[in-house]
């Protein structure tokens, strides 16, 4: 078994316990050790306390690390669902001084560990034999319920990331129906997974007490779960059949949706340290209790994982492949047109060469002359080996080297320097502002860009307010909104923001545009409209004034010195914004089928004047925008009209 040139870091992260080792070879784990995530603050301190415990020379000489955990893992950002740690993956990587540091769903990673599996690490329960080539299901209780899958792809496989344990709860007799109703007393969804898991088995307990009419006894999971097995408690060993058996359910919802021949795979921190009362429990039962489908569900085997680096099994596979990728496999990577061309540089150009291949994502964040410094060459060096390669400098070969590292625009910064020529000034700035807005993209939140939309669609009038720098996005607010029949106006001189602050109404929406969020005319137009009843929607930085006076907050974190240049990149992100909620609201006007953009817009577009927008004949006010018509001018030619004018 060869060693790997330098040992490599594998952490499997849930919510009660962290568990980490090293891997120094394929399959070979070392100092193995599981911290509780309750001790330490975040997953900096966490990771940092594991590593203070080994060698100081083998910590100091890795480089490489993979991280499965026990949430979604969309972008940089990660954020765990059981527990409230949250970590940028690249700000994370550098803190730890990693050339290359991988996220994945832990369950994506336990999938990826099946197909390594010897016969002696799983456990057939029931019958069923597994067909060559076929989808492959896992899911498994811990401090939540992951769920994920495997589809054979070529020679391989591709894991699913999914949070299928999120799926509402389904109940199948009197007894479940007596919990999910004992559930929904204290959640307005019960999933699988407030059932199968820890904090599941507490809940189905209590509300079998409840149903047997006993009094209340709070005991923790693993209490339970003792008492069924050691003491024979009544209520606590029906907990245990009830969980097995709802069990039994979510996996055979997760085998007949993947068509999951290949196998159900059960693992996670519960169910492998049932042992033998598992295999007798009702889980294989309700497994095969699918009426039409119990045949085809009596052929799907089900096993248990009795690995138990299985998870560390997985994410070393996934490392494994991100670097081989890294290595530049694909013919078209920039590191593999390194290795082809290292023989025909010179030789001050080859040790800038290794050095980009050794410290490939270090190099990304570098400047010149720390990576001069490191080759032992000369900057004028560094330029040429980058023009040797094609590259029109240091800035165009640090795009070229991050797309094939991540396959997107790193998340970073280049500051313009006068030495810049042309081309790189240009590089740099959309740079900078591509890296802003992928940043941005990661921060957006759902429900509050849905409930700001909503608002917005609902609103009689809308006001935009904003100062300085930023009136240009109120302005333009304006217009868009004012393009497909929406009353809109923008205020950006202090003394009419308060004249038009005082006459909103309770059917208006006030829409406040602030980089700071800490403006006191701004903040005064927040207090009276919030006065007035009118509703009030922030587009400004996290934990400002602003964004805690409003009702919702649309975040745009980015900060730039607006001493020495105007706000190029943050007014953008705010233009963006504006556009995400205009075409938003459109789409939902649209889908209403009531209402359609303006007539005059249509004038406008030929550059023609058209009449001025304002109350009805008889003096009334307009209409709502869900009551908004306008004949001749379909609602879907004002989107695309929109998106197509869209920054």
């Amino acid at each position: 078994m060869t060693p790997f040139p330098s040992p490599r870091l594998l952490a499997d992260i849930g919510g009660t316990y962290a568990r980490y080792t090293v891997e120094t070879a394929p399959g070979r784990f070392e100092h193995a050790a599981s911290l509780r995530c309750a001790e330490h603050a975040d997953f900096h301190a966490a990771v940092t306390a594991y590593l203070g415990g080994l060698p100081a020379p083998l910590a100091r000489s890795i480089e490489h690390a993979a991280i499965a955990i026990a949430n979604p893992v969309e972008g940089d950002e990660v954020r765990m669902t059981n527990y409230h740690w949250r970590f940028s993956s690249e700000q994370m990587r550098q803190r730890l001084g990693l050339q290359t540091l991988v996220v994945v769903n832990d369950f994506t990673a336990l999938a990826m560990a099946l197909p390594r599996l010897a016969p002696g690490q799983r456990r057939q329960v029931g019958t069923g034999s597994a067909r060559a080539a076929s989808v492959i299901g896992v899911l498994g209780a811990g401090s939540g319920l992951g769920v994920s899958g495997l589809i054979p792809v070529g020679d391989g496989h591709v894991a699913l990331g999914t949070e299928g344990g999120h799926t509402s709860f389904a109940p199948r007799d009197e007894r479940e129906i007596a919990i999910l109703r004992h559930a929904l007393g204290r959640y307005s969804h019960v999933s699988f997974e407030r059932l199968l898991s820890g904090p599941g088995i507490e809940l189905i307990h209590a509300a079998l007490r409840e149903r047997a009419a006993l009094p209340a006894l709070e005991l923790a999971a693993p209490e339970i779960t003792r008492r069924a097995l050691d003491t024979g408690d009544a209520v606590c060993a029906e907990t245990l059949e009830t969980f097995c058996a709802i069990l039994g359910t979510a996996a055979a919802d997760l085998a007949v949706t993947l068509g999951a021949f290949g196998g159900i795979y059960i693992g996670g921190g519960i169910v492998p340290r049932l042992g033998s009362y598992f295999d007798h429990s009702p889980f294989r039962a309700r497994f095969e209790d699918k009426g039409r489908f119990g045949d085809y569900l009596h052929a799907i085997p089900t096993y248990v994982v009795t690995a138990e680096q299985a998870t560390f099994v997985g994410a070393s596979a996934i490392l494994a492949a991100q670097l081989r990728a890294l290595l530049g496999d694909a013919e078209s990577a920039l590191l593999g047109q390194i290795q082809r061309a290292r023989d025909s540089l010179s030789p001050a150009e080859k040790r800038v060469a290794d050095h980009v291949l050794a410290h490939a994502r270090a190099v990304l964040s570098d400047p010149i002359a720390e990576i001069a410094r490191a080759a032992q060459v000369s900057q004028p060096t560094v330029i040429r080996f980058c023009r040797s390669l094609g590259c029109e400098g240091l800035s165009d070969f640090k795009l070229r080297l991050a797309s094939g590292l991540s396959g997107a625009v790193p998340l970073s910064h280049a500051q313009v320097i006068g030495s810049d020529s042309t081309l790189e000034l240009g590089v740099k700035v959309l740079g900078n502002t591509a890296s802003a807005i992928l940043q941005v993209r990661e921060q957006l939140n759902r429900e509050t860009l849905a409930r700001a939309i909503e608002l917005l669609a609902a609103a009689q009038r809308i006001e935009f307010f904003a100062v300085g720098h930023y009136r240009v996005v109120a302005d333009d607010a304006q217009f868009k909104f004012l393009r497909f029949g929406v009353p809109s106006a923008s205020y950006c001189e202090p003394r009419l923001q308060q004249l038009a602050a005082q006459v909103l109404r309770p059917t208006d929406v006030a829409v406040i545009i602030s980089s700071s969020g800490r403006i006191d005319d701004l903040l005064a137009v927040a207090d009276v409209a919030r006065a007035r009843g009118a509703t009030v929607v922030a587009i400004t930085a996290s934990h400002t004034p602003l964004a805690r006076k409003a009702d919702v907050t649309l975040i745009v974190d980015h900060v730039e010195d607006v001493d020495t240049q105007v706000p190029m990149v943050s007014r953008i992100l705010f233009l963006l914004t504006i556009d995400i909620l205009a075409v938003g609201v459109a789409m939902r006007l649209e889908q209403q089928g009531l209402a359609q953009p303006l007539a005059a817009d249509a004038a406008l577009e030929e550059g023609q004047e058209g009449p001025a927008a304002g109350p009805a004949d008889d003096g009334s006010a307009p209409p709502p925008a869900a009551q908004r018509v306008a004949p001749g001018v379909s609602s879907a030619g004002a989107l695309t009209r929109l998106t197509s004018h869209s920054r």
